[in-house]
């Protein structure tokens, strides 16, 4: 079986591949296939576009496809930055211009409570689309600190931690993130499809 997925961050697709442990399960990414269009994301919700990814990259490969749509939304900034979350500073993506604007929205507020969301969407060759939903809750340090992972990571610090994503292992983020937590719904969800070792 292949399975696509509907990335070309490679970033993202590090940490995903990272996640995976499908047997009998040919992973590649949509850097695999040049041909496919870039999907627009504007989607008002991440299952939206976790949704219209997937779908574009299975309908022009033809074969089961994989996509995420994951996002940082800040309880004070009533969600934001949600959907717009790697575009948040503005075109082009800016990692650090994102994080400036971010600590300067949040100058001078008390609370700093945050979620980081992951939706993946399994998209099939019928026509199919299923869904789950991952979240990592905990709040927004007042500096980036850290050089590890990308996006907020130097920003956020998970629930039970005082470190930020920047700052912990890759191992330890690997199983906390909002991306391991849809990985697991995913496994749970679709493991006889993708044939998951138990």
């Amino acid at each position: 079986m292949n399975l696509i997925l509907a990335t070309r961050n490679e970033h993202k697709l590090l940490e995903i591949r990272k996640l995976f442990d499908f047997a009998g399960v040919r992973v590649q990414s949509a850097l695999d296939f040049p041909e496919v269009p870039e999907v627009e994301e504007d989607g008002g919700t991440f299952e939206a576009n976790a949704i219209k990814k997937a779908s574009t990259l299975c309908r022009v490969t033809g074969f089961h496809a994989l996509a995420d749509d994951s996002g940082l939304e800040v309880k004070a900034l009533a969600g934001e930055p949600g959907v717009y979350s790697a575009r948040y500073a503005g075109e082009p993506v800016d990692y650090h211009a994102n994080n400036v604007k971010l600590l300067r929205e949040l100058q001078g507020v008390e609370n700093r409570e945050a979620r980081f969301v992951c939706v993946m969407a399994l998209a099939f060759p019928d026509g199919r689309v299923e869904t789950v939903r991952g979240e990592c809750r905990g709040r927004i340090a007042a500096a980036c600190r850290g050089t590890n992972g990308f996006g907020y990571d130097p920003l956020f610090i998970p629930e039970g931690h005082e470190q930020t994503f920047g700052e912990l292992e890759e191992s330890v983020k690997s199983r906390i993130s909002h991306r391991a937590h849809a990985m697991q719904q995913a496994v749970t969800a679709w493991k006889q499809l993708l044939a998951i070792p138990r």
